[in-house]
């Protein structure tokens, strides 16, 4: 009788056994191997240029345009003495007492556009609000020969001098002033002042013979 019951109670074990180990199974994972290591291709050693591609154009930087160039006649007393009669180049100005202004051109500017704060290029020289302006920084100046105190921003260096050429029911004339000061005309800046209010006439041609 015990013999029945070691024997029964034997194999009960080893069923107990067998249905824990299929539910063990059952609770695994489907895949269980650890992911395969995703690498990008190398680079080449020595990527070659696509000679197809077409080659990039690259914009070259606008250039300010002059708004006057030629030789003028002083048109008031101011022209007179700081300069005489004034011959405007691509990058000089030249008096005939004198006066020189070597200079780069750095802006197109309006007239309503403001040179210091509250202070409009249209004021200074009398000309339109939307009046096309040229703003010329000055590199280096010499005075008037004759008379050194007659210098366009008098003893001090002169910084800018913008250009606008105008047509009125005159006719043509040009009209400079210069400015003192080294920060860039606008609004903003510090330093900036009129130094002289100019106006010029074109050449007359000469008479024919």
């Amino acid at each position: 009788m015990n013999r029945r019951v070691s024997r029964h109670v034997a194999l009960s074990t080893i069923a107990a056994a067998a249905l824990l180990l299929a539910a063990c199974e059952k609770q695994a994972p489907v895949n269980s191997a650890p992911p395969e290591e995703i690498t990008a291709p190398a680079p080449a050693a020595n990527p070659q240029p696509d000679v197809n591609a077409e080659p990039v154009e690259r914009a070259a930087p606008p250039m300010v345009k002059a708004v006057a160039m030629g030789e003028f006649e002083p048109g008031n007393p101011v022209a007179t003495a700081v300069t005489g009669k004034l011959t405007i180049e691509d990058n000089m100005m030249r008096g005939d007492n004198g006066a020189s202004f070597t200079t780069e051109r750095v802006a197109i500017v309006n007239g309503a556009d403001q040179y210091s704060a509250g202070n409009t290029y249209a004021q200074a020289m009398m000309v339109p609000a939307d009046q096309e302006i040229e703003l010329r920084r000055v590199l280096e100046q010499t005075p008037p020969t004759q008379m050194p105190s007659n210098a366009m921003c008098g003893g001090n260096p002169t910084g800018f001098i913008a250009l606008a050429k105008v047509t009125d029911a005159s006719g043509e004339m040009v009209k400079v002033i210069g400015l003192k000061g080294t920060d860039m005309p606008a609004a903003s800046a510090k330093g900036i002042e009129l130094c002289a209010s100019t106006m010029y006439l074109p050449v007359a041609a000469p008479p024919k013979g």
